[in-house]
């Protein structure tokens, strides 16, 4: 080797391996001040989820349900003729969209009280969002979701008795 092309090391011993060169880091996304990815990048997501749930109730709400042949029947419903908690979901959907919350309510009370829920949560996610604080989690212990699934069956059942026809649709 001659003297002009040897890179010396004083750290390296004559018998070790040469050390690779470093590979300077590239920024996994681009970053604000104190590190922190940019705005628009942040509410990137929560912003993509509220365009979908908009888009499919303007879908719901242009196409009606209650007109036959436009979506497809219930499976359970049209097998046992029992009404799942989602039945109605639809119709609930297209009557929320238009504003009539009584007859939203009236089609799916179950479905309604989901609305609110997403909507509460989408507004706290784009609200941390736009702060710069952490994505919410729906972080429940387990017997609240088996009180949510007994609350279903219970809307399920009297959905289907007699006495609770005012909660089918």
């Amino acid at each position: 080797m001659s003297g002009e092309n040897q890179q010396v090391d004083a750290s390296r011993t004559p018998d070790a391996p040469p050390s690779p060169a470093p590979v300077p880091a590239m920024p996994a996304e681009p970053v604000g001040r104190a590190g922190q990815p940019s705005r628009a990048r942040r509410l990137a997501v929560p912003a993509f989820y509220l365009a979908g749930v908009v888009g499919a109730f303007a879908y719901v709400g242009a196409v009606d349900p209650n007109e036959p042949g436009h979506y497809p029947v219930c499976p359970l419903f049209r097998l046992t003729g029992v009404l799942c908690p989602g039945c109605g979901g639809l119709r609930s959907a297209h009557a929320f969209a238009h504003g009539d919350l009584i007859a939203a309510f009236g089609a799916n009370a179950f479905a309604v009280v989901g609305y609110f829920v997403f909507a509460g949560f989408m507004a706290l996610w784009l609200v941390r969002a736009f702060r710069g604080g952490p994505t919410p989690r729906i972080v429940l212990r387990p017997r609240y979701w088996w009180a949510l699934g007994a609350l279903a069956l219970v809307f399920v059942l009297v959905r289907n008795l007699s006495f609770g026809s005012a909660l089918a649709p």
